[in-house]
């Protein structure tokens, strides 16, 4: 996700050459190669600031930075996916070079080493290809987002933008009401007001700069998984959501009802999102823009939005109180938490029902985001996971803390009490923790443990704890376990990946594998032959695919493979396994609604599901006839593009489509 870090308070040119400095002295990066392991070289900027010059085993080495045509941040190329290191993914980049085939990936010790090499190398390679004045929308002294990652078509004009009507048609599941932008609830004239929701500040289209931190680079792409990017033209294209299931909607801007949406639908907006990751709860949902902001909406109940009011929201809404970038979020059924680029974790919601779901080690609820200090300071927080009563973070050097309702053990400290601030699992004390995931009554992880000490080779093994009912901690009974303990039945695997449903635990393998355990109802366990004793592998039509990532809700299960196709199983009420039905499913079914679209990442809510989706334009060039009535284009039968699909569509179809759904978000044309 890119993150929009103030270098510091000086002026921009001055934070630059200060950077250049720093290039020039050099420091020990991490080199990824295309054969073996990453290795540490020392990098240094050329005198004449024109080379890249590392030393390897081989010799001195040097990349021009003219043949350099792009700066990718974060973990997002095909040398990074060979050997991932999620907890590094905010210190990465890669420098693409040979027009684009080739790539030198790079990582570096620290936050302020790597903003001063991707700012200096950033500000260099724009200058080489027309001048410092164009560095990622130069402008009065400041350094913004890419106009691109908002507006991602020149022939979009940007008047269209600001007077086109966002209202969705009434009657469409997705007719959210238009919520007005930040800037909207400041002091406006009348003029102002009826456009401030879809206004993006056209002038510079920055966001949130103010006058103190005029220098901000880019620092970290999407989350480090393979499903999160699978290449570097990732970085060009826009993350969409596409959502289905039970959704809440609006009847009348004042009452809220749901529906049951059956196939994947895109989530509108008033404005252009660029969606990283998204996390969903019970009765609300929330995301992290590649720009590091957090929008959330759904059903409002003590707090859990973070917009400071006690009103549902019915399309995603900025929380405007966080004034720092973040990289993750997670939604739990009464609290939301989030992770920031520096490793802070924030969490808001009810905290009425004295379990210390939020932290802070109080029963206070918070309305907008809190930071939790104490335990955690000093700490880099690098993922964190909710479930209804409880709460569980990994550091970035795999320290695994629980806090919140200690019912069944569930907090893994050996006993059953309530935890209101963040405390180590000491059972798993040195050892690596690389992922958590939270059931209602019952939390698993994935830890690592040494298999060969003379080689020092490791493995990710599963260990669940808490309550055993209906076999979900998969150890071959119905006992609870007050401390975490490893799955027997699959010590043989090694797993990176790891999920819970309300009596479900899914577990993903490195080799792309699913394994399930738990109750059989529904289906959830993805088998015709599982009798929820023991661990089930899930084959079928996942026999021949490799499974990149896996997500629960309370009775279904969706996974993502490296091919981007989406497969869901288990519970089919409200359409939440997207198949166009109610019917439950108990082997992975694909979604054909998503077959042709390149998915990213996926979540479950309790009865819902999201997908992200990247962007991809289809140049008119390569289509000769309108996607709608299939009529050739001509000279009076002119090209338009649709924002929403990305397809290429006549004048007649696109503003038969303009009517039908008059709506910002969902055409461009």
């Amino acid at each position: 996700m890119a993150d929009l870090v103030s270098y510091s308070n000086a002026p921009p040119d001055h934070n630059v050459e200060q950077a250049l400095i720093t290039l020039k002295k050099g420091s020990q990066l991490l080199k990824y190669g295309r054969k073996g392991k990453p290795k540490f070289y020392p990098f240094r900027l050329s005198s004449d600031e024109k080379s890249l010059i590392w030393i390897s085993s081989s010799g001195e080495k040097r990349l021009k930075l003219a043949s350099v045509s792009k700066i990718v941040p974060g973990q997002r190329t095909a040398v990074f996916q060979r050997y991932l290191r999620p907890e590094k993914d905010y210190l990465s980049f890669s420098l693409l070079y040979s027009g684009k085939k080739k790539s030198l990936d790079l990582i570096c010790k620290d936050k302020v080493e790597a903003e001063a090499w991707i700012g200096g190398l950033r500000a260099l390679i724009s200058a080489g290809q027309g001048g410092r004045s164009k560095i990622d929308g130069w402008n009065g002294g400041n350094i913004s987002v890419d106009a691109s990652r908002y507006l991602t078509s020149s022939s979009q004009s940007s008047s269209s933008a600001t007077t086109s009507q966002s209202h969705s048609s009434p009657g469409t599941p997705f007719s959210f009401d238009p919520i007005a932008s930040p800037k909207s609830e400041v002091p406006s004239t009348d003029s102002e007001k009826s456009h401030s929701h879809v206004l993006l500040d056209t002038k510079t289209m920055q966001t949130k700069v103010s006058g103190s931190d005029g220098f901000r680079v880019s620092v970290s792409s999407a989350q480090s998984s393979s499903s999160h990017g699978s290449g570097a033209d990732d970085a060009d294209s826009l993350g969409d959501v596409y959502i289905w299931g039970e959704v809440i909607i609006s009847d009348n801007a004042v009452t809220t009802t749901r529906t049951d949406v059956l196939v994947p639908k895109p989530l509108e907006s008033n404005i252009v999102l660029d969606v990283h990751q998204i996390a969903c709860g019970v009765r609300h949902a929330a995301f992290v823009t590649r720009q590091g902001e957090i929008f959330t909406w759904g059903e409002e109940s003590g707090g859990r939005l973070g917009h400071g009011m006690g009103k549902d929201v019915f399309s995603p809404r900025l929380v405007d109180s966080l004034a720092t970038n973040f990289d993750f979020v997670s939604c739990g059924e009464f609290h939301t938490c989030a992770v920031t680029l520096s490793g802070e974790l924030y969490t808001w919601g009810d905290a009425t029902h004295s379990v210390g779901l939020l932290g802070h080690g109080s029963d206070i609820s918070h309305w907008i985001p809190k930071r939790i200090a104490g335990p955690l300071e000093g700490l880099h927080v690098a993922s964190v996971a909710c479930g209804p009563w409880h709460t569980a973070l990994v550091t970035s050097h795999g320290r695994l803390f629980t806090f919140g309702d200690g019912t069944f053990g569930v907090l893994g400290h050996g006993e059953r009490e309530t935890v209101r601030s963040p405390r180590e699992v000491e059972s798993l004390s040195g050892l690596r923790t690389i992922a958590v995931s939270c059931g209602v009554w019952h939390t698993a992880a994935v830890v690592e443990i040494i298999v060969a000490p003379q080689s020092n080779a490791s493995s990710g093994k599963l260990f669940t704890w808490g309550d055993g009912d209906k076999n979900r901690l998969g150890h071959g009974d119905k006992d609870a376990r007050l401390k975490p303990t490893c799955v027997p039945s699959l010590i043989d695997y090694n797993f990176h990946r790891v999920a819970c449903g309300h009596s479900l635990t899914v577990g993903l393998t490195t080799s792309g594998q699913v394994f399930t355990m738990g109750s059989t109802v529904y289906g959830q366990l993805g088998s015709l032959l599982a009798d929820g004793k023991v661990p089930c592998l899930v084959e079928d039509k996942l026999a021949s695919e490799f499974v990149e990532e896996i997500s629960c809700g309370a009775y279904h299960v969706a996974a993502l493979t490296s091919r981007n196709e989406v497969y869901t199983w288990g519970k089919g009420a409200n359409g939440r396994l997207g198949h166009g039905d109610l019917e439950d499913r108990k082997v992975p079914t694909l979604v054909e609604g998503l077959k042709d679209r390149h998915v990213k990442y996926i979540a479950c809510g309790s009865s819902y599901t999201a997908a992200i989706c990247l962007h991809k334009w289809v140049s008119g060039a390569e289509q000769s006839q309108c996607s709608a009535c299939r009529l050739a284009f001509g000279f009076t039968r002119k090209r338009h593009n649709c924002y929403n699909c990305g397809l290429v569509h006549c004048h007649s179809c696109s503003s038969e489509r303009r009517e039908a759904v008059p709506c910002l978000r969902r055409l461009l044309c």
